[in-house]
């Protein structure tokens, strides 16, 4: 079993896995929904975030962050009472505090891509044994990057849920190496290799 063999448990995740999962990400837009849908996770099932995806979108103005950015309790009530949603009203004012952070940082950077590709020099991490299935649950890069992230104002980005993000949007490429996906980055966008980086809870898949 490879770390890639949650791809084939259903059609929803295997769309997932071939054309977004550790894709280098180049998109402030994207990034966002991205890191809200790790924000939402958080404590919860990864098939119940991305099954309740279109919901997600509808309630948050498909995470436009500059809209997000204004909106007040009258919308946490109105997403709070949209069906189907994860009811979390502490997530949902997280989300709302991290597009204005989002927007500071893209102010200062000029984007948030500029700002999280920084951590590679703009290009995918291939870390020391990823490739045959050693894989954390967060490193001294997610480490370092939540703590950054944190001092900005950001809610719910500890460094379990921002390495799952910088896997996701590619920084890190965490497909195994019998997988095609990982070929096809590799082949595809510049990458760096390092070694293995202050691991936390390791499995071997």
């Amino acid at each position: 079993m490879s770390y890639c063999h949650w791809a084939n448990t259903s059609e929803i995740n295997k769309h997932y896995h071939d054309e977004e999962w550790g894709k280098p990400l180049f998109n402030d837009f994207r990034q966002f929904e991205f890191l809200m849908l790790e924000v939402m996770q958080c404590g919860l099932n990864w098939n119940l975030v991305i099954n309740k995806r279109e919901i997600l979108r509808k309630c948050f103005d498909n995470f436009d962050y500059a809209k997000i950015a204004t909106y007040n309790d009258t919308d946490i009530e109105r997403i709070m009472a949209t069906g189907g949603m994860i009811k979390s009203p502490r997530k949902i004012a997280a989300i709302i505090q991290n597009a204005r952070c989002f927007q500071k940082i893209r102010t200062e950077f000029g984007s948030f891509c500029n700002y999280l590709w920084q951590y590679s020099d703009g290009k995918t991490i291939l870390y020391d044994k990823h490739d045959e299935g050693y894989i954390p649950a967060s490193n001294g890069l997610s480490a370092k990057i939540s703590q950054d992230m944190k001092k900005r104002g950001f809610k719910f980005l500890g460094p379990v849920v921002m390495y799952s993000h910088l896997q996701a949007c590619g920084l890190i490429n965490d497909h195994a190496e019998n997988c095609p996906r990982y070929h096809y980055i590799i082949s595809n966008y510049p990458t760096i290799r390092r070694k293995r980086d202050s691991e936390k809870q390791v499995q071997h898949f």
